[in-house]
């Protein structure tokens, strides 16, 4: 068969990149499969940041920036094509298309020719069930869920420190801002209590990113936070495996229902932390809510202070701490690769 990926992200190395790349490689491993970028040149780099095999792929001259006329043509040559939505719907004649949801665009009017092209889509995929509410809500359509592929067979928990740790961006001005000066503030609340934990915050950092980086540092001064930028994959598993609570704050002050898209549409760092055995504390809002249950493999929280109180809680009760860091381990193998591409080879080859 003959497979055909797109996204407009592409070049971000994202984790919506990380989803329809993981799905591609697996295919072209007994089909023909082509990724439509105009630059050739980014397939290493990509492969060498999400880790993953592309060297089977093949990237193609972008048919999406065709002529409607020759993208007719360019299309029809498919037997499946993939495409990673930014909230547009493109035109697509292959013989079957999947449309795949990251954010949960709120759109309150679509038009007649949108509507259109979604007819060309056998199916819609969402990445959450926070997602899929907004999306089926926005496009009038019954989108099925396929949770990210989360690599926990490489995560494992290690001999755990007094650490809390987060992970993501360093960037305030990003679609869901990960909120790390809250936690900075939580923290050095916390530290008052008991001085024998620390906080590190892990993340990728570009150079618009660094003046943000700078104010949290001089915030973080005088306690024991640690802003580690740009770490390799391999630090972080590290970091993972020694961690005994992961933090989460993406959505904290941000309204959910008016702004779903600020909100954690997922959360695979939360599940690569549950699988190292890292207890997860998370916001009670967005995607998370699909991965922690609250009390039974890890905590939720809403406001400062019940971050503070939930878990300073965990803090003083190690038996409860180990309790939830196996049951969050446990909990990790829901998202895993071959969950995931079992769940695609459904649809593909049914």
């Amino acid at each position: 068969m003959k497979f055909g990926f797109y996204s407009p992200y592409l070049d971000t190395f994202g984790g919506g990149e990380r989803y329809i790349l993981t799905l591609a490689s697996h295919l072209s491993q007994n089909h023909q499969v082509d990724i439509f970028w105009d630059d050739t040149n980014i397939k290493a780099p990509l492969a060498r940041f999400l880790k993953i095999d592309l060297s089977k792929t093949k990237f193609v001259e972008n048919i999406f920036k065709k002529p409607t006329f020759k993208k007719v043509l360019a299309t029809s040559a498919y037997d499946f094509i993939f495409v990673l939505s930014d909230g547009s719907v493109p035109l697509t004649f292959a013989s079957k298309n999947i449309l795949h949801f990251q954010v949960p665009f709120i759109f309150p009017h679509i038009d007649i020719k949108t509507r259109l092209k979604l007819k060309k889509y056998n199916w819609i995929i969402a990445n959450s069930y926070f997602t899929k509410s907004y999306i089926d809500k926005s496009f009038s359509v019954s989108s099925k869920v396929i949770y990210p592929p989360v690599d926990v067979n490489e995560i494992k928990p290690g001999e755990k420190e007094n650490l809390i740790l987060s992970v993501g961006r360093f960037s305030p001005k990003q679609l869901h801002p990960k909120k790390q000066e809250v936690l900075i503030e939580v923290f050095k609340e916390i530290y008052k209590k008991t001085q024998n934990w620390k906080l590190i915050l892990v993340g990728q950092a570009k150079k618009e990113d660094y003046k943000y980086v700078r104010t949290l540092k001089k915030s973080a001064r005088g306690y024991a936070i640690k802003i580690i930028e740009n770490a390799p994959i391999k630090k972080l598993r590290k970091l993972y495996s020694q961690s005994s609570i992961y933090w989460h704050a993406t959505g904290f002050g941000e309204d959910e229902v008016r702004s779903p898209q600020k909100m954690e549409h997922f959360g695979i760092s939360t599940v690569e932390a549950s699988a190292a055995g890292a207890v997860p504390v998370v916001i009670d809002k967005g995607g998370q809510k699909e991965i922690v249950k609250d009390g039974k493999n890890g905590r939720l929280w809403t406001t400062k202070t019940q971050l503070f109180e939930v878990t300073l809680s965990l803090i003083n009760d190690p038996d409860l701490l180990q309790k939830l860091s196996l049951a969050a381990v446990k909990n990790s193998r829901r998202f895993t690769k071959e969950i995931f591409i079992k769940e695609y080879e459904k649809i593909i080859f049914q």
